[in-house]
C-alpha cells in the first residue's frame, strides 16, 4: 500500500441487513466492539489522541439519536464511519487548525524545518492493535504502518478538512466514489476531483525518501534493534554512539536547554533541530558539569504510531524516584534514525506506563 500508488478499490460484496437495538443498553453494547476502529479514524482526522477520544464519543451519542435512521442497508460499521466522519467535519469547522511554519528556522539538516503540528500526539500501539479486524469483520481495515506513522499524519493536517476526510476514506478504508460522496453529501465528480488535488497536496508534505519506505505492519526486527541501541545512547551518556545511529539529515525536536532542578515538572517547550544541535544538546543535557544537566537517564522501549518508541524518566541526584520526562519516536531509514519526535510526560499513562518509577 502506498500513497502514491494509491490501494485499489476492494471488491463490492452486498452487507448483511442489520438491525439496530432499540433499548440503549443492547444499543452501545452492539457498537462499543467499533470503538477503537472508530477512534484510529478520528485520530487520523484530527492528529489528537484526546480529540478522538472525544469524537467517538460524539458519534456514538449521534447514533444513538439517530439509530431509526439506520435501515441496514448498510454494514453498521459504513453507518457509524459516516456519523464519525462528520463529526470530525463538525469539529474542523469550529476549531480551525492549521500547521505552523517555524519563523526561527529556515531548514534542519539541510532540508526545510517541518512545519508545527501542535496538536499532535501519539497513539500506543498496544490500542492499536485492539481496532484490528476479527475474521468476522471482513470490511474491516488493518493498521497498517504507513497509515498511521507521524510523518503521514503531519502531512494530512494540511489537507482541507473535507479533502482529508475522502482521502482517508477512499485511499485508507477502500470506500467507492459513490459511498464517499453519499458520507459527505458531494457529488461523484466532486469527490473524484477533492480526492486527485488532497493526492497531491499529500505528496507535497511527505518526506521525499517517503514512497521508499516498505510498508509494515509494526516495527521491523531491525528497527528495533536500533531503538536497543538508541536507549543504551542514552542510559550511558554516549554522545558517540549516539552520534553513529543518526542520519546527516536527522530532524528532531528537543527540550530547550535548562538546569534539572528537582522542582521542574513537565517538558519545556519544544524546537525543530537538526544533526549537530541534536548532539549538542543531548550531551549538555547528559553532562553533570552542564547547567543544562537533566540527571540520569532510564529508558523503556515501547510502540506509538507502529514506530519504535522511548519512554524515558530522568532522576537528578536530589531525587529519590525517577520521573517521566519524554516519549520519543523514532522515524527509521535503512539503518539510521531520520526523525525523533518528542511527547512531553502528560502523556505516559496511556501507553500504561507510570509517572514515577
Amino acid at each position: 500500500m502506498s500513497y502514491l500508488n494509491p490501494r485499489p478499490e476492494p471488491s463490492r460484496v452486498a452487507p448483511l441487513a442489520e438491525q439496530a437495538p432499540t433499548d440503549e443498553p443492547a444499543f452501545v453494547r452492539h457498537i462499543e466492539r467499533h470503538r477503537r476502529e472508530l477512534q484510529v479514524h478520528c485520530y487520523r482526522m484530527l492528529g489528537s489522541f484526546e480529540d478522538s477520544e472525544d469524537l467517538v464519543q460524539e458519534t456514538f451519542l449521534r447514533a444513538w439519536r439517530g439509530r431509526h435512521g439506520f435501515k441496514g442497508t448498510s454494514t453498521m460499521r459504513a453507518w457509524l464511519y459516516r456519523i464519525a466522519t462528520n463529526a470530525c467535519l463538525d469539529f474542523l469547522s469550529r476549531h480551525a487548525r492549521w500547521p505552523l511554519t517555524h519563523s526561527w528556522s529556515h531548514s534542519v539538516g539541510g532540508a526545510p524545518a517541518p512545519d508545527d503540528v501542535p496538536w499532535l500526539q501519539p497513539y500506543p500501539d498496544h490500542l492499536l492493535d485492539l481496532a484490528e479486524p476479527s475474521g468476522r469483520e471482513p470490511d474491516a481495515v488493518v493498521v497498517a504502518k504507513e497509515t498511521i506513522e507521524l510523518a503521514f499524519l503531519v502531512a494530512v493536517q494540511h489537507l482541507p478538512p473535507r479533502q482529508r476526510a475522502v482521502l482517508i476514506l477512499r485511499d485508507i478504508l477502500g470506500q467507492s466514489a459513490s459511498d464517499t460522496a453519499g458520507v459527505l453529501e458531494l457529488s461523484v465528480p466532486a469527490v473524484n476531483s477533492a480526492l486527485q488535488r488532497a493526492r497531491i497536496r499529500l505528496r507535497e508534505h511527505l518526506p521525499r525518501q517517503r514512497s521508499q519506505w516498505t510498508p509494515e505492519v509494526g516495527p521491523t526486527q531491525a528497527e528495533k534493534a536500533l531503538a536497543r541501541r538508541y536507549i543504551a545512547a542514552v542510559e550511558n551518556a554516549d554522545v558517540d554512539a549516539m552520534a553513529q545511529l543518526l542520519h546527516d539529515d536527522v530532524r528532531a525536536t528537543m527540550p530547550m536547554p535548562q538546569p534539572c532542578e528537582p522542582s521542574q515538572s513537565g517538558l519545556p517547550s519544544t524546537r525543530w533541530i537538526g544533526r549537530a544541535a541534536y548532539l549538542a544538546g543531548f550531551g549538555m543535557g547528559l553532562d553533570p558539569a552542564s547547567p543544562a544537566y537533566f540527571g540520569q537517564w532510564l529508558c523503556i522501549p515501547t510502540q506509538a504510531n507502529r514506530q519504535p518508541a522511548i519512554a524515558c524518566y530522568t532522576r537528578h541526584e536530589q531525587r529519590d524516584v525517577w520521573q517521566a520526562q519524554v516519549i520519543d519516536v523514532l522515524q527509521i531509514r535503512g539503518d539510521k534514525i531520520v526523525e525523533i519526535t518528542a511527547f512531553g510526560p502528560e502523556n505516559f499513562t496511556r501507553f500504561g506506563l507510570p509517572l514515577t518509577r
